[in-house]
């Protein structure tokens, strides 16, 4: 299946048209991006890693004090619906829960009700949404068109004591602001600064970068965020018995590396041309260095061994 009128999202617990799939204009997530938010990719019909994913998503519940009252299985369950609903096997799919629409209304105390405080009770609203993407595994096409171009921007990343890194939330307005700034040079992705201005990682990825010592990647002691790819990516980096380090590096450090690239759900491992206009292999053929390919061959046959199996068509 393909983008079109045709696709349906869940809501609520109820599978419904796109075009119907809405929240009330007083969800908490819609005013405020006081929601939790959580975005997997699906290979053969079958999540990738759903156990690591669910874990994290009930962090960011948890950090947000929201109590959805479903349990891990049910919320694997209404992706897996959501998936059938659309006939897709290869996709990628997007788990929302805002604290929902506060209680009270007109005749029942509106006016005494404070509808910014998160201590008002109100319903968890739960939504699934669902897109197509090319088959994963051992041989299969990327979902980029190409290797990245990265950029370091002004916009810097959210102090881990206002946000929590460890909290993936519906408020993203510092990762738009970042993006926004790549108007000026066309670049793929934004690489963002911490306040002491030490790498984060991109908008909406994270940063590996290779050297002669070895796989690096920006330490969770920072606002990083812990994506499942990048735990993903170590594990198959410290299986290769390929030296990972995780610390904290300026723009230089990643500028001068040999190698660079990024991950997140839905890239997978995306290779990166050029740094802030300076060709990462030398000559901006943006052609993969030889870590970064075998990484990604690696990360390849983990979602074949973990979700195709000998079900490939």
């Amino acid at each position: 299946m393909t983008d079109g009128p045709d696709r349906r999202y869940h809501v609520d617990g109820e599978i419904v048209a796109a075009e119907s799939a809405t929240v009330h204009v007083e969800d908490r997530g819609f005013r405020y991006g006081d929601a939790a938010r959580e975005t997997v990719r699906a290979y053969g019909g079958r999540v990738f890693r759903w156990d690591r994913h669910a874990e994290r998503l009930a962090r960011s519940c948890e950090a947000l004090s929201i109590d959805h009252g479903l349990s891990d299985a049910e919320l694997g369950d209404r992706i897996d619906e959501t998936l059938a609903a659309n006939d897709l096997t290869d996709a990628v799919c997007a788990v929302s829960i805002t604290r929902g629409r506060p209680a009270g209304g007109p005749g029942r105390g509106e006016r005494a009700v404070d509808r910014f405080d998160p201590r008002v009770e109100g319903d968890p609203t739960v939504v699934v949404t669902a897109r197509p993407l090319p088959m994963g595994g051992v041989g299969s096409d990327p979902a980029f068109d190409a290797p990245a171009t990265l950029q370091t921007v002004k916009t810097r990343k959210t102090s881990d004591r206002a946000v929590p890194a460890d909290a993936t939330t519906h408020a993203r307005v510092n990762e738009v602001l970042a993006r926004l700034e790549l108007r000026v040079t066309g670049a793929d992705e934004a690489l963002l600064l911490d306040a002491d201005g030490h790498v984060a990682g991109g908008a909406d990825s994270t940063l590996f970068f290779a050297d002669r010592e070895g796989l690096k990647t920006p330490s969770l002691d920072g606002p990083v965020v812990p994506r499942v790819a990048r735990s993903e990516v170590i594990d198959v980096a410290e299986e290769e018995a390929i030296p990972v380090t995780e610390g904290s590096y300026t723009p230089s450090d990643v500028r001068e590396a040999d190698e660079v690239f990024l991950a997140n759900a839905t890239w997978e491992v995306r290779p990166v041309r050029a740094v802030d206009g300076i060709a990462v292999d030398g000559d901006g053929a943006g052609v993969a260095g030889p870590l970064t390919t075998l990484l990604s061959r690696l990360f390849d046959r983990r979602v074949e061994t973990a979700c195709y199996g000998d079900e490939r068509p």
